[in-house]
């Protein structure tokens, strides 16, 4: 299979995961949840074409994360390496997989392209928002192989 973006540019991991803070593991305070957590959960997913990670390729950035802790609601947008991606949609689902595996179940997780970054940005919106296409497209063991080999990196600590 050929490379859709044979040399893409490779960025510099950003600075470290935050420190741990006082109350983390103080069962009286509430689990809280930031943009640098919900980043640090997705930065190290793999990407499906390169051995490479989706912060090294600048598909995922801090400052493309919303997270609203009090509604439960996180959203993040991610920008594909080049406008014709055909791996935008797994690249997404590997993002929403993560996040639903890590995150309680109360938070509602929204993954979008970011806007004008993508040719088909609407159709893979609209496909990485919905609970049964997403549920669907997991139950093919070789597509949640794949998933899962994304993610094999982001276990480790």
């Amino acid at each position: 299979m050929a490379l859709q973006n044979e040399n893409p540019t490779i960025y510099e991991s950003s600075a470290p995961t935050r420190a741990p803070r006082e109350t983390d593991e103080d069962e009286a305070f509430g689990d809280l949840f930031d943009a640098q957590e919900i980043f640090d959960l997705i930065r190290n997913i793999n990407d499906p074409e390169h051995p490479l990670t989706l912060e090294q390729l600048n598909v995922t950035q801090m400052r493309l994360i919303d997270v609203d802790d009090a509604r439960s609601h996180v959203t993040v947008r991610f920008t594909p390496t080049i406008p014709h991606c055909s791996m935008a949609t797994l690249i997404g689902l590997c993002i929403r997989v993560r996040l639903l595996r890590a995150l309680p179940p109360r938070f509602k997780v929204r993954v979008l392209i970011t806007e004008g970054t993508h040719n088909s940005e609407a159709a893979v919106n609209k496909q990485l928002n919905d609970k049964e296409r997403v549920a669907a497209a997991l139950e093919s063991v070789s597509l949640a192989s794949v998933v899962n080999q994304c993610l094999s990196s982001t276990l480790v600590s």
